[in-house]
């Protein structure tokens, strides 16, 4: 380990022990009873609710491992997407870009990260739900984040309330929902790199017994990378901008509609990839002009193409057309809640969704395949539709039987389809020497025209009924026990239709029935002390890989966890320490390896998945906590320690026996905070700030090679409510920034092309600052 990097963790360490660890996201305003004036104790912390159980619970009282990120952390980071969570402000949550592409995200919790799941029929090991509606696919999470009230990171399997694809946990984002009282917030800003934000929220008046919420943003940023070809989008824009529309209908006090429809647009480009190195393995160079390459040489590079592995490049080396990939999503969903005693709620959710993309991806011009030499065409342009339905619909139990007994069952029903095709064309041609290059005939990259890789298309049916309760004796009010369980079954199909540009008819099926129980024994030690320890399972169904050759299908993997925790509130509730310590036993782990071959003037990368020999061992503990210092001054810490080794598996394309890895998953991660809130000249002095530290990780499953470490800060300055006239808005001006010191690491690093170019990576996002105005009635 570099010294720097021990000595940024060591910092990020001592700063979690000073400051009495817990979320660096449970950010809560003091409790309303205040200190008093012959006291010098600062207010103790507030409650946190959370909604993991189905039912709203204190954060305290749930013995289950969650961190939590409110609407004011969310503000304070400046997080406009999920995309901006990929800081690892919550260390135990690692989301990372597939490949490049701002298009599809990979999210992943406590090792259980999918390195590509954004085929038709590959599944997600971290269920993610907005508003208990569940999103099937990774296209599309890095949509515009409307109005969210709170962020819930559940960790570890979440088998038995939340069902199939929660292995690793789930990310639970909860929005704001109508109050039928009159209330409007108004956002604007802007920012370095073009960028621009706004942001418009209205609750409008009761009518009659109806509430209605309408939210609107636009979250625009130009290139990180610039495009020198004249009339192209550059590297690393975005352009995203959502709509929603809910109404709450009250006829009773004991029933509830809620109906809302939203609708997203996600305008992107891919991060610049950047050739890192040349000629790793020291291999025989010959001149660019060759019209051959001997077999243990290298062409040596066009004089054009730039190697820079060090930082990250403002503008591309070669120009390559480009525009923007789109993602389009829109859904709609009614949630009925009804009281018939009050001790029972039934509730029912019916959701459907859709998603329509559209991927342009010219990401690396000449620093990865096809490699070529005088006159031979370059540049792989990875162009791709993606297309997907979903219907699910839910019934819920909630109650309890006297004081002993809490308890919640359902039923639960999901049902999908998507399809996608794809082709890799090249787009640029070198001239005889390599000095020059000229852009081809743009037809081949036109829907219609071009040659397909593949095409495909799956379904998923699932169903399932479950239950869980917790009882707590009367003899013995401090011990609880809870028994859960869910039964689900599982039907997947699918048909790769097309392979290297030629009709298949290669199908898979799959049918799979399971249980998965949970355990857990929780006892109070005192009222502000609570011990835990659990048993849990979970799984990610099977599928096939659209990407092999043969559609070859492999199995469910599952997951058993064990976890102990400690939940506290010490000192007058002004410590909040958190802790669990797991271990999770994983079988038939999906290992994904992949293979580049050139084509003529174009790549295939062929993906082939092995379900791994063995058991996966992971192993972790992770630290939460938070210090309420002064009135004024609040601090938090995090720490995610996660050790995991997977069984030597067979290369498909080798057939050697090799050692394998789990992808983005640091082995230390932390993250310390500070927040600062006082009052100044009749408004308010708001302050924040915080460092978000990981070690290198993994980019791939199958290669050894490490990406870069990180450290990562942001930070925020306000001055809030400034009155106005009388019956004006209350306002606040805020500087922000994110990757304030504009740290610059390698967040992925593909060694796949050693032998005929070098290592490629992508880089992070540079340093951004901007200033916002808000304005509340």
């Amino acid at each position: 380990m570099h010294r720097q990097t021990k000595l940024r963790l060591q910092l990020l360490l001592g700063t979690a022990l000073l400051a009495a660890p817990v979320s660096a996201f449970a950010q809560t305003a003091p409790v309303q009873t205040a200190p008093t004036a012959a006291s010098a104790e600062p207010a103790g912390l507030d409650d946190i609710v959370v909604t993991a159980t189905k039912r709203e619970t204190n954060l305290q009282d749930t013995p289950i491992s969650i961190s939590v990120v409110n609407a004011e952390a969310l503000a304070d980071r400046h997080v406009q997407s999920l995309m901006d969570l990929a800081d690892g402000s919550v260390p135990s949550l690692r989301i990372a870009t597939f490949e490049a592409r701002q298009s599809a995200l990979t999210i992943g919790i406590r090792g259980i990260v999918p390195n590509d799941a954004n085929q038709p029929a590959r599944e997600q090991g971290v269920g993610v739900y907005v508003d208990g509606v569940y999103l099937a696919r990774q296209h599309g999470l890095a949509a515009a984040l409307l109005d969210i009230e709170r962020v819930e990171v559940l960790k570890g399997p979440q088998g038995t309330l939340f069902g199939r694809n929660t292995e690793g946990g789930a990310l639970s984002l909860v929005t704001k929902k109508p109050t039928g009282v009159f209330g409007m917030r108004a956002i604007a800003g802007v920012g370095n790199l073009e960028s621009y934000n706004s942001e418009l929220h209205v609750d409008f008046p009761a009518l009659g017994d109806f509430a209605f919420k309408v939210d609107g943003i636009i979250s625009v940023q130009g290139p990180v990378t610039e495009n020198i070809l004249p009339g192209q989008t550059g590297f690393g824009e975005y352009d995203r901008r959502g709509l929603r529309f809910q109404t709450r209908w009250t006829p009773a006090e004991n029933f509830t509609a809620n109906f809302a429809a939203d609708i997203s647009k996600d305008k992107n480009t891919p991060f610049y990839s950047q050739l890192l190195n040349f000629n790793p393995n020291g291999l025989t160079v010959v001149p660019f002009t060759s019209a051959t390459v001997p077999s243990g040489s290298i062409r040596a590079l066009s004089p054009l193409v730039q190697v820079e592995g060090s930082k990250r490049m403002t503008q591309a080396d070669i120009g390559v057309p480009q525009q923007f990939s789109v993602d389009d999503t829109r859904g709609m969903d009614l949630h009925l809640s009804y009281r018939p005693t009050d001790s029972l709620e039934i509730r029912s959710i019916t959701a459907y969704r859709d998603l329509d993309v559209e991927q342009y991806d010219n990401i690396a011009g000449a620093h990865r395949p096809p490699v070529t030499g005088p006159n031979g065409k370059f540049s792989r342009y990875s162009l791709a539709g993606f297309w997907q339905h979903q219907f699910s619909q839910e019934l819920q139990a909630v109650g309890s039987l006297g004081d002993s007994i809490d308890y919640v069952g359902g039923v639960f029903y999901f049902k999908e389809t998507v399809s996608d095709d794809a082709s890799t064309p090249s787009t640029n041609q070198w001239n005889a020497d390599g000095t020059g290059y000229t852009i081809l005939d743009p037809t081949p990259t036109i829907r219609g025209f071009r040659s397909l890789d593949r095409k495909s298309t799956a379904h998923s049916e699932s169903k399932a009924i479950y239950g869980q309760a917790t009882w707590t004796p009367a003899s013995m009010d401090a011990l609880h026990l809870t028994v859960g369980g869910r039964y689900t079954w599982d039907d997947k199909d699918g048909k790769l239709e097309v392979v290297n540009n030629a009709a298949t008819n290669l199908t898979f099926s799959s049918k799979v029935d399971r249980f998965d129980p949970l355990v857990t024994l929780a006892y109070d030690v005192s009222n502000n002390i609570n011990v835990y320890g659990k048993y849990s399972t979970g799984y990610r169904a099977g599928g096939a890989s659209s990407r092999s050759l043969t559609y070859r299908s492999f199995d469910p993997e599952e997951v058993k966890a064990y976890e102990i925790g400690l939940k506290s509130d010490l000192f007058d509730r002004r410590v909040r320490l958190n802790a669990a310590v797991y271990a999770m036993d994983r079988t038939d782990s999906q290992i994904d390896f992949s293979l580049v071959t050139v084509q003529g003037a174009s790549t295939r990368n062929t993906l082939e998945t092995i379900n791994a020999p063995g058991t996966t061992k992971i192993r972790g503990v992770e630290l939460e906590g938070q210090f309420r210092a002064t009135d004024n001054l609040t601090l938090s810490a995090s720490y995610a320690y996660t050790d995991a080794k997977v069984p030597d598996t067979v290369n498909p394309f080798n057939g050697q026996v090799q050692q394998v890895f789990i992808a983005y998953t640091p082995e230390n991660s932390g993250s310390v905070a500070a927040d600062w809130n006082s009052p100044f000249m009749g408004a308010t002095l708001k302050a924040h700030i915080d460092a978000n530290y990981a070690d290198a990780a993994h980019s791939f499953e199958q290669f050894a090679i490490k990406a870069d470490s990180s450290f990562v800060v942001n930070a925020r300055v306000a001055i809030a409510d400034i009155t106005t006239r009388d019956g004006g808005p209350l306002l606040e001006v805020a500087l922000w920034s994110r990757n304030l010191l504009d740290e610059t690491y390698v967040y992925r690093r593909d060694p796949s092309n050693r032998n005929t170019l070098g290592d490629y990576g992508n880089f992070n996002n540079p340093r951004t600052f901007g200033i916002e105005l808000r304005a509340s009635y």
